[in-house]
């Protein structure tokens, strides 16, 4: 892998507003590499500060125009992609207004994949597994452009929250709709 062609892919996905890589998609854009010479070649990046590791198997070109406030969903799609997820819980309680404290550092994720943690540089990702059938999933969230992850409503999240059954006293009850 060449510094100066592995620069000028990652510029010219940044133009398309791609940061984020799974190492897979790495492997793709430079489909002549062995395993072995990829792996060497991305810890040269790492070095140099054109690629930044966050977890196995993800990376984050730090540099990038493109580059904005949701690098935490971003990973997390890359992290269970294949898989339904969505920001819930306190993620999106503290977003409505109706929990008390807001998560900083922590992203909370309900998802069709494994539950699970993951320590990024930008914070914390917590996985929530639900078994509810897609069709109720869709029905309460929504897209919102821009963002990379669908997000929960107001009762949605708070159903969520009620249904892992943590920080149910940090919610003002008042402030759910029709709740």
């Amino acid at each position: 892998m060449n510094r100066n062609h592995a620069a000028a892919a990652l510029r010219q996905w940044d133009e398309r507003g791609r940061y984020v890589f799974a190492l897979r998609d790495l492997a793709k854009l430079f489909p002549t590499d062995s395993p072995k010479t990829l792996a060497a070649g991305l810890a040269r990046l790492a070095r140099a500060g054109l690629l930044q590791r966050v977890c196995r198997g993800v990376y984050v070109h730090p540099h990038a125009r493109s580059f904005d406030r949701y690098v935490l969903e971003r990973i997390a799609a890359i992290l269970r992609r294949g898989a339904y997820s969505y920001v819930s819980l306190e993620s999106m309680l503290a977003e409505y207004g109706i929990i008390s404290q807001i998560p900083v550092d922590r992203l909370t994720v309900m998802t069709t994949g494994r539950k699970g943690l993951c320590s990024t540089p930008y914070g914390v990702i917590e996985f929530t597994h639900t078994h509810r059938p897609l069709a109720s999933l869709l029905a309460g969230t929504m897209w919102i452009e821009n963002r990379p992850l669908r997000v929960a409503t107001a009762r949605t999240a708070w159903r969520d929250l009620k249904r892992v059954g943590r920080n149910l006293h940090l919610v003002d009850v008042m402030e759910i709709p029709d709740a």
